[in-house]
């Protein structure tokens, strides 16, 4: 395992100590809003702290992107693309589930270099389930080497999606796009954690993904395990800006291609 990514498993398993620490007695957990229908807790910050505390411990001179903290970057000018090293962390994704108790959540932490994402991994506490990927060099759940499913058709696809929660006013436009991917996928799921939700793509458990309103956070380490498994991964429009334009679809390589055009149509684009 690569020497960075390592140490993000450390930091991500200190986080998942903490939140499984937290879920034995939910009613102590103290829950604050931070906008309509988005949540944060004690626990969404400890385990944040614990990631920040280990990455930078061994390496004090990179940057961070944290849901919780924000941007705490080295340089004034830096930005999540032009970072030499700037670490992209979810402490906690899937807090409202686990506000109730659905067990369904996970720790997400990604490395970029240069606007490239080069480490990523997707913890998830309950199951034990450590999806890892880094560049080049294949993904990983729990050191067995994983692989995005072979179905090739929507038909026979069992297809990831999130509630766009945070931007109601777009909820017209998502109930067109979930009918038209309705009408013609096997199945489709809506579990709320989309870290989850990318490495089961990368895991073959689900054949495609779409969601918007998702942060940087929520996606980054998830895009690299789904293109180290072979999947593709990109906006609505099947570009590379999915980290900036709140947009992702992933899939196997021809289930993407088919989403994006079943996505188009139902956009009206």
């Amino acid at each position: 395992m690569h020497p960075m990514l390592n140490t993000a498993v450390t930091a991500a398993r200190r986080a998942g100590a903490i939140i499984n620490r937290a879920s034995l007695d939910l009613e102590k957990v103290q829950v604050s809003h931070k906008q309509r229908n988005d949540f944060v807790t004690e626990v969404d910050r400890d385990a944040e702290t614990a990631i920040i505390e280990t990455l930078l411990k061994a390496y004090p001179s990179h940057s961070i992107l944290g849901e919780e903290s924000g941007h705490t970057s080295r340089r004034k000018e830096e930005t999540l693309t032009s970072a030499e090293n700037i670490w992209i962390i979810d402490p906690l994704d899937g807090t409202t589930n686990f506000i109730h108790g659905l067990p369904q959540y996970a720790v997400s932490i990604a490395l970029m270099q240069k606007g490239v994402i080069t480490q990523g991994l997707v913890y998830d506490p309950n199951r034990d389930e450590l999806f890892t990927a880094t560049r080049g060099r294949g993904a990983f759940l729990n050191s067995r080497r994983i692989r995005v499913s072979k179905r090739t058709r929507v038909e026979d696809s069992l297809i990831g999606t999130g509630f766009p929660y945070r931007k109601i006013d777009a909820l017209d436009e998502y109930i067109r796009m979930f009918r038209a991917v309705t009408e013609r996928a096997s199945a489709v799921r809506r579990p709320g954690a989309a870290a989850l939700d990318l490495a089961y793509v990368a895991s073959g458990r689900y054949d495609g993904f779409f969601e918007f309103g998702l942060a940087p956070w929520d996606i980054a380490a998830g895009a690299l395990l789904v293109l180290e498994a072979g999947g593709l991964i990109g906006d609505f429009a099947g570009e590379q800006g999915y980290l900036e334009n709140e947009q992702v679809v992933a899939g196997t390589p021809k289930v993407f291609a088919a989403m994006l055009g079943l996505l188009a149509g139902a956009r009206g684009t």
